[in-house]
């Protein structure tokens, strides 16, 4: 039988296939995961893949749309092997999206859920997209006044709106719209962000709609992008949809992405791609609301400075090079349909700015979101991810910066690493006697691999029981088949082979536990670092809001074991969830955050922590567990030095 090459992307993975065999048949074969549900039947629809290079015979499926099919997408189970192949496995049919919809943690708290009575209450309801309900004297031989001039008119003088402008589409429906709804009609405002600005008229409607005026709010993340849509009459969100984001598919993180985007036709794929799963999750939120999708006015964005620029389809190659510059840090309302939204044509977008290369949208939206821009305490504001953002200040100052941790926090440079998926390891005991572990999976089934919430508190279990010491390394002397070495590393057994899903052992490796101590290190130099920079300390701290959704799932006495948070009264702890989705939500409600967003990126200042001389020193004394000075950290101290086996290490007297 003939064979062919079929190369999977973005693994790497080669597999030499026979002819007419099923494309997932080969992927399978090659230890490639493709989603397929339904056992390779075709009636699930969820191993898509995208076809690259090469020739398949049949691939097309019902479920598949005209535009998928044009993109190259076809059905794994349905494309058979006709040529050497290159194949695309798109994220949607890798990884199990469902997980990303499933209820937060109870101590998730949104500090900062305002409704609209909240809102006007406080002089805050200033919607940026505006509807108003207008019923105009009909023209006659004496009152022949031109019908855009009549609309205008109106607005003046009985709604006191003034510097109107109205978009030509808008002139195109007025005769028809005014004569057919008999003079009684609904026009949608879009306001300026300024006292004196433009407003413009986007659209109009026969009757009175103003009871029906929508929004969406879009976080878009590097791995993932989440979508609510919300009734801007009551303020509710009546639907929420997350999805990962399709780039991923060529590339990880923010430095592939760009690099990838500077291939040809590179930015214009990955904007295809992440607009597809914006798409998705609008199409999700409508039907679930069972919203009318034209009376959506509204959609808004926040992301970091990679994502956005991408999203805009604006180069973003100079963000990653020396001096770090992005092409913008405002941007202007733009139709959402010029960006590929699948909205009205009226519908206006609005994204969050930026404050440089790596403090991006998403973390301004956060600050606005979570109003430490508003309060007299002194707040640490952080967004634990790969790349970490933290935000120091109050309402009369704010300092930010940036720090790279890595992507052990998702799963990444971690032996049986993975994300928070089904079957992940997400919280452990350990016996510190016999050295016999417990676990709990996400989803409570046979485990998969560990997670980035998972391993922190993994490492900070073994800790404590005196397994591994405070550098991060295995007690040699303890006895147990749990602990071995293979390979010259030392590893825990955390469950054997037959018991996983995997089919082979789940193991912690000193490996594994030295790239979450470089990561966990990153993140608290970056903030003794940035606290130091305006003459405090940690304990000037009043409160530490944690943003993102890994930060809603972290233990925190865990993370204050190893030294990722700072030892404070777990009381002063506040976790917002997704905070970029949360000032995105609030910027949908109210033109108010638009305005004050400015005052807060000129009071914003921007530390490059590798510019930073203490930066390195502070990163050095953090790379032990929790900290080479176990003073900053007294509650864990007394718990270190109660513990069996051997006492602390006193780190910072050996490097004296």
């Amino acid at each position: 039988m003939k064979t062919h090459k079929i190369k999977f992307l973005p693994h790497g993975k080669e597999i030499d296939f026979e002819e007419s065999e099923s494309v997932l048949h080969a992927a399978m074969e090659a230890g490639v995961h493709v989603n397929a549900s339904c056992g390779g039947e075709g009636f699930c629809g969820k191993c898509r893949i995208i076809i690259e290079k090469g020739d398949i015979e049949d691939g097309i499926s019902e479920h598949l749309s005209k535009e998928d099919l044009d993109a190259g997408y076809r059905l794994a189970c349905r494309s058979r092997i006709k040529s050497d192949l290159t194949v695309r496995i798109p994220v949607e049919s890798e990884i199990d999206a469902s997980i990303l919809n499933r209820a937060p943690p109870r101590r998730t708290a949104r500090i900062q859920q305002m409704n609209l009575e909240d809102l006007k209450s406080k002089g805050l309801f200033i919607p940026p997209v505006e509807k108003r309900h207008l019923e105009l004297p009909e023209p006659t031989s004496a009152d022949n006044l031109a019908d855009t001039s009549r609309l205008i008119g109106f607005l003046r003088l009985k709604h006191d709106e003034h510097r109107l402008v109205v978009r030509l589409p808008v002139i195109r429906k007025i005769p028809g719209t005014l004569r057919e709804a008999g003079f009684k009609i609904t026009v949608t405002l879009d306001r300026p962000v300024f006292d004196g600005g433009k407003t413009h008229i986007v659209n109009i409607e026969p009757g009175d709609t103003t009871g029906r005026n929508f929004a969406i709010a879009v976080d878009i993340g590097t791995t993932t992008v989440y979508g609510q849509l919300i009734d801007l009459i009551t303020g509710s969100v009546l639907a929420e949809h997350g999805d990962f984001n399709g780039q991923i598919s060529y590339g990880e993180d923010i430095i592939s992405r760009i690099i990838y985007a500077e291939k040809p036709g590179g930015l214009d794929t990955l904007h295809e791609v992440v607009i597809r799963t914006i798409n998705r999750i609008i199409d999700h939120v409508i039907e679930t609301s069972q919203v009318d999708r034209q009376q959506v006015s509204t959609i808004t964005f926040a992301g970091n400075t990679t994502m956005t620029q991408i999203l805009l389809q604006i180069d973003p190659r100079f963000i990653r090079r020396h001096p770090y510059v992005p092409a913008s840090t405002l941007y202007p309302s733009i139709r959402a349909v010029d960006l590929g939204i699948d909205l009205v044509d009226h519908a206006t977008a609005l994204v969050y700015p930026s404050i440089s290369s790596f403090i991006g949208g998403d973390i301004v939206a956060g600050v606005m979101g979570s109003g430490i821009h508003l309060s007299d305490q002194l707040s640490l504001f952080i967004d634990i991810g790969t790349n970490a953002e933290i935000v120091i200040g109050n309402r009369d100052w704010l300092t930010c910066a940036a720090c790279s941790a890595g992507p052990a926090f998702e799963g990444g440079g971690v032996q049986c690493g993975m994300r928070a998926d089904i079957g992940a390891i997400e919280d452990f005991s350990v016996d510190p006697h016999t050295l016999e572990p417990m676990i709990l999976t996400v989803g409570n089934v046979r485990p998969r691999g560990i997670c980035g919430s998972g391993l922190i508190n993994i490492v900070a279990r073994l800790l404590e029981a005196g397994i591994i010491d405070n550098r991060g390394k295995f007690n040699r002397d303890l006895k147990s088949y749990r602990l071995r070495e293979k390979d010259g590393v030392y590893e825990y057994l955390l469950d054997r082979q037959e018991q996983t899903q995997i089919g082979r052992d789940i193991v912690i490796t000193e490996n594994d536990i030295g790239n979450l101590v470089r990561a966990k290190g990153a993140i608290y130099s970056g903030c003794q670092t940035l606290l130091e920079a305006v003459g405090l300390k940690i304990a000037d701290l009043d409160r530490i809001v944690l943003a993102g959704g890994f930060g809603s799932h972290i233990d925190i006495e865990m993370a204050m074991t190893i030294g990722l948070l700072p030892e404070i009264d777990p009381d002063k702890i506040t976790y917002i969830g997704n905070g970029s989705l949360l000032g995105a939500r609030m910027c949908a409600l109210t033109n108010r955050i638009r305005k004050d967003v400015v005052n807060v990126m000129k009071k914003m200042t921007n530390f490059e922590l590798s510019e930073t001389p203490s930066f390195m020193a502070h990163y050095v004394a953090a790379l032990f567990l929790p900290h080479t000075d176990l003073d900053l950290f007294p509650k864990v101290k007394g718990r270190l030095e109660r513990r069996p086996g051997p006492k602390p290490v006193v780190i910072k007297e050996l490097m004296s």
